[in-house]
């Protein structure tokens, strides 16, 4: 897998177990505050559109993560 993989993968998981943990609905329900953190997560993709700055895509690429496929 390469960084863009990774990072989606991510995202995608942090923003599902922050849903589970924040919406009252969910069985594994523990506070509404977890929903800031989905916020964070949609806020970094969100500015990625626009500056392609990722915090994550540095720490993956100081990871030794591939950029591209060969």
């Amino acid at each position: 897998m390469i960084i863009t993989d990774w990072i989606h993968t991510i995202a995608g998981f942090f923003i599902l177990l922050s849903l589970s943990l924040g919406v009252g609905a969910s069985p594994i329900f523990h506070s509404t505050y977890w929903l800031i953190f989905t916020a964070f997560v949609g806020a970094n993709l969100f500015q990625f559109g626009f500056s392609k700055f990722c915090p994550l895509g540095n720490i993956l690429k100081a990871l030794g993560v591939p950029e591209t496929r060969k």
